[in-house]
């Protein structure tokens, strides 16, 4: 698959899950805006951004090497046999393990330094010059923090902004980590914040479900989020929450039982 069309909210986000399905970065890529979309009035006229990103192609030449014919043993020289070294099976895992490890430290290394290169050059093209940027390792989780006087510019509306960003410095952080790594991207203690507003959201509209009878659907929110919600009535018994629709415009539906 070299061309794919994908719709978001924004042409970023069309674009970051363009790139999230091909596995590849942005310059590696071709993108044609087709529709910028629009934000419409209080949701009403709203349309979706469309974006398709096509492959950039890459041409190699392949050279064919000639095969020197052998010089052929003369019968007068002699045959020396050499004594063969019996290899140690043990000690050959032991360094393959040792080699592979090095190779993922430092290609985890490398991957760190490429994403927060590009998480700068994308602040300084939104007008950001006093991007500061930490991170810290846990498995196979990496957590970026992110510090600016124009924090607000990274975080965008309910997040949308950083979301896209931490999409995208998935992508940018698997293309040398030496495993699957999950990004996560924070400005100040943002996640946080929002992550106790969503728990007091889901309070209060499966309240308003169970006293109305009638289910109640939130606004469209990345899957993270909705995990959040889920997570936090999970342990009442007089409501049921799922989601429906499709990314990035799924929402999470909570549903009185009685």
């Amino acid at each position: 698959m070299n061309k794919i069309t994908r719709k978001g909210a924004t042409v970023e986000i069309a674009i970051s899950k363009a790139l999230q399905e091909l596995n590849v970065t942005r310059d590696e890529v071709e993108i044609d805006i087709v529709d910028e979309g629009k934000k419409g009035f209080l949701g009403i006229g709203a349309r979706d951004a469309e974006v398709s990103v096509s492959l950039k192609q890459q041409n190699s030449l392949l050279k064919n090497e000639e095969m020197q014919p052998e010089e052929p043993v003369q019968p007068s020289d002699p045959v020396i046999a050499e004594p063969i070294e019996e290899s140690n099976p043990l000690e050959e895992t032991i360094e393959e393990d040792r080699s592979a490890g090095e190779m993922n430290v430092n290609g985890d290394e490398e991957a760190i330094r490429d994403t927060e290169a590009y998480l700068t050059a994308i602040a300084k093209d939104m007008g950001i010059h006093d991007l500061k940027i930490e991170h810290e390792m846990e498995g196979k989780y990496i957590s970026f923090q992110l510090q600016s006087e124009k924090a607000s510019f990274l975080i965008g509306k309910r997040g949308q902004t950083l979301n896209a960003l931490q999409q995208l410095a998935q992508l940018v952080t698997n293309k040398k980590a030496g495993q699957f790594k999950v990004v996560r991207l924070d400005v100040g203690d943002y996640r946080q914040r929002r992550e106790q507003s969503l728990e007091q959201l889901a309070e209060r509209m499966a309240d308003q479900a169970v006293r109305t009878g009638r289910k109640v659907q939130l606004e469209p929110m990345p899957s993270y989020e909705r995990k959040v919600i889920h997570n936090a009535l999970s342990n009442r018994l007089d409501i049921e929450t799922y989601s429906e629709g499709t990314d990035p415009n799924r929402y999470l539906v909570i549903e009185p039982l009685y």
